[in-house]
C-alpha cells in the first residue's frame, strides 16, 4: 500500500513547530549575534532554551536518551517545519553537524562514551564536530586521509591538519578521523576517535571566511599537534572509520534536504507575496507570465523534492540502507532548491539581492548546500557506477 497521508498527530506537531519558529525564532534573524561566521554560542544557547521551554529540543534523539525517537519520515516532516528559519534547527538542536554526530554516536559509542560525549550534546549543553575534511584531499574522497595516528598499546598520538570543520571553535565533543598506523595491538587504517575540545593537542588555527552563515561558529582550520588520547578514545572498531562515516552520511544527507526544503518554502512564500503586491505595467507582477511561470516552477520543484525525500526516508524506516536513494535525493534536492532560491531572488528584483528579506541569505546558504555531505558531482558519480553495474 502507498499512503502519503501525514497522521493527524504528526501534522499537529509540524504546525506547532512552524508556529514556534515563526513566533519565537524568526525575530532573532536580525540579531547582531548572527555573524558572518554564523550564530555565536551565546545566541545558540538562548535559542536552545526557547526550544527547551516548548519541549522541542532534540526531539529526534532515541527515547532511551531523552528524545522521541522519531522515524526518518517523522524527521522529514518536523525538520521541514523547523527549516522555515535557518535558526530553527539550531534552536531545536537538529542542525548539522550535531544532528549527524548524535546519530552516529547513538549507534557506535559505548555506554561510557555516550554519557561523556553524547548526552551533553543531546541536552543542548555543548556542541560537537566531525573532523574529516583535509586541505590536501580527504573530503569527498576520504581514501586520501593523511591525518596520522599511532598507538603504543595505551595511548594514541594524532598529528595532522583539517579544514572546513564546521563548528570547531567552541565545540566540546570531537569526532576525529585519522589513519591508524600498523601496530601490534589494533587493526590499521582509517579510524574514529573521541576527544574533548579543550585537549591541548587540538589547535584552532582560524575560522574560514565562507559565503554561508547558518552554522554555529562557522568552519574552522584545525591542527592536531601530538594530540594524545587514551585507549578509551577509540570510537567503535579500529580501521572502520569509512564504514562508520557511511552510517552517518546517508541519513545526514537527507536531514540537510529536509531542513533546506523548509528554507526554500520560506523564500517561495516571500516571493509569492511580493508578486501579489508589486505592480509593473499596470498590474501585479505575478500576473505577468514570466513571473508566474517562475513561481510555478518553484512549486513543482518543492513538491518533487518533498516526495524524493520521503521515499528515501521510507526505505530507511523499512530497514534499507538507501545509500543509492539518499545520493539521488541529495544531488537532486540540493540542485532544485538552489534553483528555487535563485528564482525567488529574480522575482524580488533589486530587493532580492539585499537584506530587506531573508531570501538573499537563503540563496547564499543554499549554494553551499550543493557541497555539504558530498558535492552533486560525487553523488552522480556514485549513482552512475551503480547504474552501470546493473
Amino acid at each position: 500500500m502507498i499512503d502519503f497521508a501525514i497522521p493527524a498527530e504528526l501534522a499537529a506537531e509540524r504546525d506547532r513547530v512552524r508556529r514556534f519558529v515563526i513566533d519565537k525564532i524568526v525575530p532573532y534573524e536580525r540579531d547582531p549575534r548572527l555573524t558572518a561566521h554564523g550564530p555565536t554560542d551565546e545566541l545558540r544557547q538562548e535559542l536552545v532554551e526557547l526550544a527547551r521551554a516548548e519541549e522541542l529540543l532534540t526531539v529526534q534523539a532515541p527515547e532511551s536518551l531523552g528524545g522521541r525517537g522519531l522515524t526518518h519520515i517523522e524527521q522529514a516532516v518536523i525538520y521541514e517545519a523547523a527549516g522555515w528559519s535557518t535558526l530553527g534547527p539550531v534552536a531545536m538542536n537538529c542542525a548539522a553537524p550535531d544532528e549527524g554526530n548524535m546519530f552516529l554516536l547513538s549507534k557506535v559509542a559505548d555506554p561510557d562514551q555516550v554519557q561523556r560525549y553524547l548526552a551533553p550534546v543531546i541536552a543542548g549543553h555543548q556542541r560537537s564536530v566531525f573532523a574529516m575534511t583535509e586541505p590536501d584531499g580527504a573530503g569527498s574522497d576520504p581514501a586520501q586521509l593523511s591525518t596520522a595516528a599511532s598507538f603504543d598499546g595505551e595511548h594514541f598520538t594524532i598529528n595532522g591538519r583539517k579544514w572546513l570543520i564546521t563548528g570547531a571553535n567552541g565545540a566540546k565533543t570531537w569526532i576525529i578521523m585519522a589513519r591508524l598506523a600498523a601496530n601490534p595491538h589494533l587493526p590499521e587504517g582509517p579510524t574514529l576517535f573521541l576527544a574533548d575540545g579543550d585537549e591541548p593537542g587540538i589547535v584552532i588555527e582560524r575560522t574560514m571566511n565562507t559565503m554561508d552563515r547558518n552554522y554555529v561558529a562557522g568552519h574552522g582550520v584545525v591542527r592536531f599537534d601530538n594530540l594524545v588520547l587514551p585507549r578509551e578514545a577509540l570510537l567503535g572498531e579500529a580501521g572502520q572509520a569509512l564504514r562508520y562515516a557511511q552510517l552517518r552520511l546517508a541519513p545526514a544527507r537527507l536531514t540537510h534536504c529536509m531542513r533546506w526544503l523548509g528554507a526554500a518554502e520560506r523564500a517561495q512564500s516571500i516571493a509569492i507575496e511580493h508578486a501579489r503586491t508589486r505592480t509593473a505595467f499596470g498590474k501585479p507582477i505575478g500576473e505577468h507570465e514570466g513571473v508566474s511561470f517562475m513561481l510555478a516552477d518553484n512549486e513543482i520543484a518543492l513538491h518533487q523534492c518533498r516526495l524524493t525525500i520521503w521515499h528515501a526516508c521510507w526505505l530507511m524506516d523499512n530497514g534499507e540502507k538507501a545509500r543509492h536513494e539518499s545520493s539521488i535525493a541529495k544531488s537532486f534536492v540540493s540542485e532544485e532548491l538552489f534553483k528555487v532560491a535563485d528564482r525567488c531572488v529574480q522575482v524580488l528584483g533589486g530587493i532580492g539581492i539585499s537584506d530587506e528579506t531573508v531570501v538573499e541569505m537563503i540563496f547564499r546558504d543554499m549554494r553551499a548546500f550543493r557541497l555539504y555531505d558530498g558535492p552533486t558531482e560525487v553523488h552522480k558519480y556514485a549513482i552512475g557506477r551503480k547504474v552501470l553495474r546493473g
